[in-house]
């Protein structure tokens, strides 16, 4: 397990940390396919690069200017790991962002590239890798951008409660989007119960049109296509912080268990009162002592951040 707060400088704004297992479970996995980035507000970058943290100085950083993203690659050809670390090498080269336009562009033209070297080093009969990406880009002074693909998530813990803030890009919400599936259903689909489907990831492509087939560019999921009970999550947009709240960037090993909404109910109490350090610590630890029922052995990492004003 690897645990990353120290020599990192998010600034007086801002406290943010991170940590990342191979996870638990009957079967554990033999191979930590997640990844994470957290560049700082001095461009220091820390990620994993063969399993094992790395760090070094973005050139060029702006001061005061903080990058957070999770990513959980998926193994295709046994490359999951090596695709989310790719993306992790795209991101450090992606000029620091102050809108979601600018951002949204830098990013799809990053997945575009990775899909392009990705497919030419496939083999034919195999599926191509690809990962998750929740990412936050957080200019200073300005309120964090969202970038989302995938089924990582992004959470807000205040008041008690553990409230997600993306949707998850799986057949349930394509279902939703096409008026099969209506709130309580795609509710108990998709935080209900857990199904490790996806119908869109960055460098794989997406399956959300109507011939459920893989198209190579990524697709918005936004207030012009998702349902109205989901309209105000959009996968690009400006976030409205909380005072106080504990943001988490997380992947899916947390909630791959039989009942995924009581796992993420004792995060509050998880992280009460505990800076971003202590919230990830805590979190982590007590998965391991207290392994859901019914888990599905999977990669687990984890991001929390809380910022001061």
């Amino acid at each position: 397990m690897h645990f990353i707060k120290d020599a990192l400088d998010f600034g007086p704004w801002l406290d943010a940390a991170a940590g990342s297992s191979v996870g638990a479970g009957p079967v554990p996995r033999h191979e930590n396919q997640d990844n994470f980035l957290l560049i700082d507000a001095q461009g220091q970058a820390v990620y994993l690069s063969g399993q094992a943290p790395l760090r070094c100085q973005v050139p060029g950083w702006p001061a005061g200017h903080v990058r957070a993203a999770v990513l959980d690659g998926m193994g295709g050809h046994g490359h999951g790991r090596e695709a989310a670390e790719a993306a992790v090498q795209g991101l450090l080269a992606v000029p620091a962002c102050h809108d979601t336009r600018s951002l949204s562009a830098h990013l799809d033209q990053l997945h575009t590239r990775l899909q392009s070297q990705f497919a030419g080093e496939t083999p034919a009969a195999a599926r191509q890798p690809g990962t998750t990406l929740t990412l936050l880009e957080i200019p200073a002074g300005q309120a964090p951008l969202l970038y989302h693909v995938g089924d990582s998530r992004l959470y807000e813990v205040a008041d008690g409660t553990a409230s997600i803030l993306t949707v998850d890009h799986v057949p349930a919400t394509v279902h939703a989007m096409r008026g099969v599936l209506d709130e309580a259903g795609w509710r108990a689909c998709v935080h209900g119960i857990h199904h490790p489907q996806i119908s869109q990831a960055f460098i794989l492509g997406n399956a959300i049109g109507d011939t459920l087939q893989l198209d190579k560019p990524l697709r918005a999921l936004d207030a012009g296509n998702l349902p109205s009970f989901l309209s105000h999550l959009g996968d690009r947009r400006v976030l409205q912080l909380r005072p106080g709240a504990c943001y988490l960037l997380a992947s899916d090993g947390f909630w791959a268990c039989a009942d995924p909404l009581a796992l993420t109910a004792r995060w509050p109490s998880l992280c009460a009162g505990k800076n971003a350090g202590q919230a990830v610590t805590a979190l982590l630890d007590d998965f391991h002592a207290h392994p859901p029922a019914g888990l599905h052995s999977d990669n687990l990492t984890v991001l929390a951040l809380r910022f001061t004003r």
